[in-house]
């Protein structure tokens, strides 16, 4: 199939899922994970309409901005070094992956020299796995506020990389939990912080991510095939 006709598939998978839950579908974007993908499949993807598209690594996806010849909305989904940060300087909508208050206080730096604000989700490791970056449960409200306190970014969600798991109702459980978090976040009314963005769900899951309340799903390889 070509990317045309999976993007066409994926978005009424997501229309779908949507209405099973009574969900208004617009509430829903799809992010396009091009990590790894020639610049001439994002054109391909760009041409019949997928507009948001999500990167991985810093300087692959710099040079791919260079290459590009058209305008799309740049996610970036992938863990982040602090040296990678002036890569993405001014380039990105959105990042998913901040995780830690050294890495906050880099993007502050970087986007207070184009005097603009970056918008950022916390990344949490609801699986408390060793291999995976993200902060944990117990570690989100004191992220949170000092993280609000830096005047370059504008905290807009919650991001989570759930364990892999072959059923996707098995997964259900930490997406129910990333929403929950976010619901209890919300309560205690932490200046700056806004929560409005759930990025959960990829390829395998997304469905049941939109079910539990995802904003943002993170599809790669059902759209662009394997990686190359």
């Amino acid at each position: 199939m070509s990317i045309q006709d999976n993007l066409a598939a994926i978005n009424g998978r997501i229309l779908q899922a949507c209405q099973r839950v009574d969900r208004d579908p617009t509430e829903v974007r799809l992010v396009a994970v091009s990590k790894t993908k020639p610049a001439t499949m994002i054109e391909e993807a760009a041409a019949v309409g997928q507009q948001l598209f999500g990167e991985s690594y810093a300087q692959e996806f710099s040079a791919k901005v260079d290459q590009l010849g058209t305008s799309v909305d740049w996610h970036f989904i992938g863990g982040l070094q602090t040296n990678k940060v002036k890569y993405l300087r001014g380039k990105v909508n959105l990042i998913h992956s901040v995780d830690r208050l050294s890495l906050a206080q880099e993007i502050n730096r970087q986007w207070a020299k184009i005097d603009q604000v970056a918008n950022i989700l916390i990344q949490l490791n609801l699986g408390a796995e060793s291999t995976k970056s993200g902060a944990g449960e117990a570690e989100l409200e004191q992220l949170l506020r000092q993280v609000a306190e830096l005047p370059n970014l504008h905290i807009r969600g919650l991001m989570a990389l759930p364990p892999y798991l072959d059923d996707p109702e098995e997964v259900r459980p930490y997406f129910r939990r990333l929403r929950q978090l976010a619901e209890i976040m919300k309560s205690r009314q932490i200046p700056g912080v806004e929560l409005q963005e759930l990025s959960m769900g990829m390829s395998h899951d997304f469905e049941v991510a939109i079910e539990e309340g995802a904003t943002l799903v993170r599809v790669g390889s059902a759209i662009f095939g394997t990686r190359i």
